[in-house]
């Protein structure tokens, strides 16, 4: 893991965590018992096995 060599100021610190943003999954489309949900791509095996159900 990276180590910084000095100690960081308050606002450079701030405005470092303040540039990262979190994007929103991607969207897969899966058939369950005759209906189309979009789920998240990373989960889209589970749901697609019946390990887990779609909230309605």
């Amino acid at each position: 893991m990276a180590v910084p060599k000095r100690k960081m100021s308050r606002s450079n610190t701030r405005h470092r965590r303040a540039r990262w943003k979190a994007s929103t999954p991607p969207l897969a489309p899966v058939g369950i018992d005759g209906t189309t949900h979009l789920v998240s791509q990373h989960l889209r095996k589970a749901y697609e096995r019946g390990l887990l159900r779609p909230e309605n």
